[in-house]
């Protein structure tokens, strides 16, 4: 089973829209992205413009599997006309949604990772997607936070080192 998503439709929260991703936001997220710190759980470092642009340009082609979708939003923090963070979605196949989400620095502890991220994954339920699920290293208890404020609970599976947070109901 495919989910229909509609992938240009912007999600508004109280303070925040999230918004598709274009090649033009490199130039505004280069500096967003740009503190190393971002990449303590993830590893990597952060990218020059160059390189976001490129990225941003192969997001905006699509999944190449007919099967998958991909969902790649800005944050923009509405007060301040600023983009400050993004949050993705990968669907597929099935009514599955694999999510992560990330915010700058500077904006970080104002509440807006969870604000984006409750945002988010009920949109995406709208959507009819039937589990959506994160991957947060153990250690990122502020991704944990916002994970469980967006309705999931975290699981006993691991995957590169990360465990799996979801909407799904737990068995027993």
């Amino acid at each position: 089973m495919n989910v229909n998503v509609n992938e240009t439709e912007p999600v508004r929260t109280d303070r925040l829209d999230l918004i598709p991703v274009e090649v033009g936001h490199a130039e505004e997220m280069v500096e967003v992205l740009g503190d190393p710190a971002l990449h303590t759980f993830t590893g990597g470092e952060p990218e020059d413009l160059a390189a976001l642009r490129a990225r941003y340009a192969r997001w905006a082609k699509g999944a190449p599997d007919p099967e998958v979708t991909w969902l790649n939003r800005v944050i923009r923090l509405r007060a301040d006309d600023r983009l400050v963070g993004t949050v993705q979605a990968t669907i597929g196949p099935g009514p599955v949604a694999e999510v992560a989400w990330v915010v700058g620095t500077p904006w970080q502890g104002r509440g807006i990772a969870k604000e984006a991220a409750i945002g988010w994954v009920a949109w995406l339920r709208a959507q009819g997607i039937e589990e959506v699920r994160a991957h947060i290293h153990p250690n990122n208890l502020a991704s944990a936070g916002t994970a469980k404020a967006a309705g999931m609970h975290s699981t006993e599976l691991y995957e590169d080192d990360e465990l799996r947070w979801t909407t799904a109901q737990p068995t027993d």
